[in-house]
């Protein structure tokens, strides 16, 4: 059982937990599998900022009413998806992987993909458990054209 009770479009009372979230988890996945130089302007503040102009695109799970996780969909791409420390490992990032790939077939899309850090082996191994096919490395460039190792992971929806 998830524990998760809803599912829903982010609204902007929801960004400062979106923010920490995503901070929290960015920096588990990627300190120490990114260049340097893209850390440096990965800061708390980016986080609450880029959260808050991102609301609209974002949904997010809940549990007993705290928002636990949350998902963002561009065209094909799951862009980010991301869980609490406090909910990891209790399924609420299963049920954020389904919106996505929910969200990409109803927008007309045959295939979804995303980019995984190379170094981050816990989230490639779940996307894998989950039906996703690694497609190999690739050179993903990060706002900023940070050059970022990732491989490029692929699921038909």
């Amino acid at each position: 059982m998830t524990g998760v009770t809803q599912v829903r479009p982010a609204r902007p009372g929801d960004a400062d937990a979106i923010a920490r979230i995503w901070w929290d988890g960015w920096r588990d996945g990627h300190l120490g599998n990114v260049p340097d130089e893209l850390v440096a302007v990965r800061t708390g503040e980016s986080f609450t900022r880029r959260a808050a102009e991102r609301v609209d695109g974002t949904a997010v799970a809940t549990v007993d009413g705290e928002v636990a996780g949350f998902v963002m969909v561009v065209g094909d791409e799951v862009e980010q998806v991301y869980v609490s420390p406090g909910h990891r490992g209790t399924g609420v990032a299963a049920v954020l992987l389904a919106e996505a790939e929910r969200q990409v077939a109803a927008g007309g899309h045959g295939r979804a993909w995303l980019a995984v850090v190379a170094g981050n082996t816990r989230a490639r191994r779940f996307y894998e458990r989950h039906g996703w096919a690694d497609e190999g490395p690739f050179e993903h460039h990060a706002p900023g054209g940070v050059a970022v190792p990732a491989h490029r992971y692929v699921k038909r929806v």
